[in-house]
């Protein structure tokens, strides 16, 4: 009986040694979290981007990664709900683009890995505890959207005859556009740059009151802060400042092929293909307090000479010289 018994282990033994490794034991698949602030035509460069990184590190979505997208499509109060459904399904990886579902996404949990693209600065939005060092289970990207508000005016102040009187159109109702506009004040102030404060409420701006406004208020040049709100709404925002004869400023290029006249920022594309790496570091093994947060270190320079020529605006040739990308 017992020679019967140890026969029977040893077939089963050698049974077990022929089977591939993945029989044996199935490999898990890594699930990730993305939580998106606008609807998904309006994120689809940034998504775009983001995929291609993935694949860049050899993953390929639904063969050795799954990805569960989620979108706010504007609505930043929904970011807390959003977030607990990606927790629920234990992903490995939350990835976030804007800062109420960043920081959702920090009261919601201190054990999953959080990989954000953030366009504030996360050491003052509480997000970390320092771009070096981390800390919690927090990293990623500070894209530095902010700190260029004042290169923006000047570049404005270059192109706009006479002195520029400036509309900031922002939404009132989020976080970050919030301190952008004090960013933009404050630079204001010290290029003695006059500004018009243009507010709209999220997730339905009224972009036809707002229009009226600039014309009431003899604005000639217009920014528009970007947020996950009047992203989805860049095609109508450059009806607005072309409508008026503005000069327009924006915070990323895909704006600016929208219709847009200008923009100064780090490339979104990059940022995004960027986060994968973050992703893979993770997936990997390493802890998000030993990643330090980067910052970009070049900027891109846009202008939209269809654009120009529609409101009647000559570039000057000193402006032209130093775009990165002219659109023609």
């Amino acid at each position: 009986m017992n020679k019967k018994i140890s026969w029977l282990a040893l077939n089963a033994m050698l049974f077990a040694l022929c089977l591939p490794a993945d029989a044996q034991q199935a490999k898990k698949v890594p699930r990730i979290g993305f939580l998106w602030g606008s609807a998904p035509d309006a994120e689809k460069n940034r998504l775009d981007a983001f995929q291609q990184g993935l694949r860049d590190f050899g993953y390929v979505e639904g063969k050795n990664i799954l990805v569960e997208y989620r979108y706010a499509e504007g609505q930043l109060d929904r970011s807390p709900i959003l977030v607990a459904e990606l927790v629920q399904l234990k992903v490995d990886v939350l990835v976030v683009s804007f800062l109420p579902g960043t920081r959702a996404a920090k009261e919601e949990t201190k054990t999953i890995p959080i990989v954000m693209v953030s366009f504030v600065d996360p050491v003052a939005a509480g997000l970390v505890d320092s771009l070096a060092r981390p800390g919690g289970n927090i990293t990623g990207l500070a894209t530095l959207r902010r700190d260029l508000s004042g290169k923006r005016l000047e570049l404005l102040n270059e192109v706009v005859p006479g002195k520029p009187r400036v509309g900031i159109l922002w939404d009132a109702n989020a976080p970050g556009p919030a301190i952008a506009f004090k960013e933009y004040e404050a630079a204001a102030r010290a290029l003695s740059i006059q500004l018009q404060s243009l507010e709209v409420r999220g997730p339905n701006p009224d972009l036809e009151g707002a229009s009226q406004a600039v014309a009431k208020g003899r604005a000639n040049a217009l920014v528009i802060v970007s947020n996950p709100v009047l992203n989805r709404y860049r095609e109508r925002t450059a009806e607005i400042a072309i409508k008026n004869r503005l000069p327009s400023m924006y915070e990323g290029g895909d704006m600016v092929e929208a219709g847009g006249l200008m923009s100064y920022s780090a490339n979104d594309a990059d940022q995004f293909r960027r986060a994968a790496y973050y992703v893979d570091r993770i997936l990997k093994g390493a802890k998000p307090a030993d990643l330090p947060v980067e910052q970009p270190t070049k900027f891109e320079f846009v202008i939209n000479l269809k654009t120009a020529k529609q409101i009647g605006l000559t570039i000057p040739q000193s402006v032209l010289f130093r775009a990165d990308k002219v659109i023609k």
